[in-house]
Formats: structure tokens, C-alpha cells, sequence
């Protein structure tokens, strides 16, 4: 739907599963969104599957949604929780050597930072941006350990002095989540780059 809609890239949540896919769930749990129970690093794939929503839609895999997507946009993968990074960088490679994926294609961000570490440990080259909902003084520090491509700050934290510092430390600013379009005019006259949105036709 989003493709359909025409964005730029798609934003998504990978979590580990028990038997080692990265699934794509935002939630810790099943709980919310199907009519299973339980953690997802506790559920194998199989388990997984036979979850839906009540409207026959199942959780995928990171893999899947990568195939459905087949390069017609740019796609970011939020690592949520432990031991993400790993699966991420090597399904990354996959999509890249077999599939010819263009390597910046694909931007791998997390609010944990120890995770993003991990993930440029095993990849020095894919695009990493950083994400934080909390005011802190070393952000462009840290991006710049990480060599990231961008900064992801809440809306609520995005000032323009903050765009202007980070453009001059060779970063993007994507800024989330932003769902009026009072926010957006704002956003924009303030130089961002980018803006994640449950309603893109907006």
C-alpha cells in the first residue's frame, strides 16, 4: 500500500524469532496484533505462522518483505531487541550479491545503540542511522563513531538548530512520527530531510 501510494522508502520492525528468522513485528509480544500469546524469541516460525489478525494476514519475514518489495523503494529496518544485527547484515548480503540489490537501498537504524554498533561491526558499508526519543549531547558524536548516514529524533525533540548541526556533520535528519500536516509544514520550513508518517497520501 505504501509503494502504491508513491513514498520513498518503507520503514519496518525486525525482531529475532526462536528459530532464527527476522520477523517483522513492531510489538515484543504477539498479544496486540494476532490471536496468539507470547514473546517473539520465544516462538518458532512455524508458531508464528499460524498467528493472524482476524483479517487472514500473517506475520512475515524480513525476507518476504524484501522479495514483495523487489527494490522499488528504499527500505528501513528498524533492529528491535538483541542479536538483530547479525541476520540483518547477512540477509542484507544476500539481497545484494544474489538479487542485485543496490547496497543503499537499505538503512538499518535502532534506538539500541549497542545493537547498531554490532550491526556496523559486521557491515562498515550499508547506510546506519540513529535513533533516539531523548535529548543527548553526544548524538553527533556517536553518530559519528558509527559513521552513520542519518539521525532519527522525535518530533517533539527536531529543532532547527538541530537540522542545521547535523547537516553540517554530513547527516541526513529523518524525523518521526509525523501525522499533521501542521507538523509537516513545520518540519519542512526547518530543512529536514525526511519524515516517517502513518499516512503517507497525506
Amino acid at each position: 500500500k505504501a509503494i502504491e501510494l508513491g513514498v520513498d522508502m518503507v520503514e519496518l520492525d525486525v525482531r529475532l524469532c526462536k528459530s532464527g528468522e527476522l520477523m517483522v513485528i513492531h510489538d515484543e509480544k504477539v498479544n496486540r496484533t494476532t490471536n496468539g500469546y507470547g514473546r517473539v524469541k520465544d516462538k518458532t516460525l512455524a508458531e508464528l505462522k499460524v498467528l493472524d489478525d482476524g483479517k487472514e494476514q500473517w506475520i512475515p519475514t524480513l525476507k518476504e518483505v524484501l522479495a514483495l518489495i523487489d527494490q522499488r523503494v528504499m527500505v528501513n529496518i528498524e533492529l528491535k531487541g538483541e542479536k538483530t544485527a547479525l541476520p540483518a547484515v547477512e540477509l542484507i548480503s544476500i539481497f545484494v550479491e544474489e538479487k542485485g540489490w543496490d547496497k543503499d537501498l537499505f538503512l538499518a537504524s535502532s534506538f539500541d545503540h549497542k545493537e547498531l554498533k554490532r550491526f556496523r561491526m559486521f557491515d562498515p558499508f550499508s547506510r546506519v542511522g540513529l535513533l533516539f526519543d531523548k535529548s543527548q549531547d553526544n548524538i553527533f558524536e556517536l553518530a559519528k563513531k558509527l559513521n552513520c548516514y542519518s539521525v532519527h529524533p522525535s518530533v517533539k525533540l527536531t529543532t532547527k538548530q538541530f537540522v542545521d548541526e547535523a547537516h553540517q556533520n554530513g547527516l541526513r535528519v529523518f524525523v518521526y512520527t509525523v501525522n499533521t500536516p501542521s507538523d509537516f509544514r513545520k518540519l519542512r520550513e526547518m530543512g529536514v530531510d525526511g519524515v516517517f508518517s502513518d499516512f503517507p497520501d497525506w
